[in-house]
């Protein structure tokens, strides 16, 4: 019997083909039920909020899945991840693909993205000062959103 080529599996992109086993997450059904969870949730949410989302959906997948599947697209830049005042990551959906911040309700979780011109020109020329190269950083601002100041 001979096999045609559309009858052979794809082969993995050269990336996935080194990545350690159990890391891989494009192309499965768990992780197209992820990124649709993400899509329908509201600003930043914990794992754990995300599992939810997906059992509320009917979906069988595991909590450790769902941190594994989240941690590569969070490494991979499709997902945005911050951590919050008590230190829990929390994830959504990445709307740019450049390198951009994040200001965050604390009471609700809405988020915006916003530029940090300033605070990249602040980033190098302390790194410059200080002889430092291949800086980067993390800026998280949180606070309240409009609607909820209005409470």
């Amino acid at each position: 019997m001979t096999t045609s080529q559309s009858d052979r599996p794809a082969e993995p992109a050269a990336d996935e083909a080194n990545r350690p086993r159990g890391t891989r997450v494009r192309g499965t059904k768990q992780a197209a039920a992820l990124v649709a969870a993400l899509d329908n949730l509201p600003g930043f949410c914990s794992a754990q909020q995300i599992h939810a989302e997906l059992r509320r959906q009917g979906e069988h997948i595991g909590l450790t899945t769902v941190y594994r599947h989240l941690q590569v697209l969070s490494e991979e830049g499709s997902v945005d991840s911050i951590r919050d005042d008590h230190g829990e990551t929390l994830y959504r959906q990445c709307v740019t693909s450049t390198h951009h911040h994040h200001l965050t309700c604390r009471d609700c979780g809405r988020s915006v993205e916003v530029e940090g011109r300033a605070v990249e020109q602040w980033a190098e020329k302390v790194a410059r000062e200080n002889g430092f190269t291949e800086v980067g950083h993390t800026v998280e601002l949180f606070g309240r959103c409009p609607d909820c100041a209005g409470h």
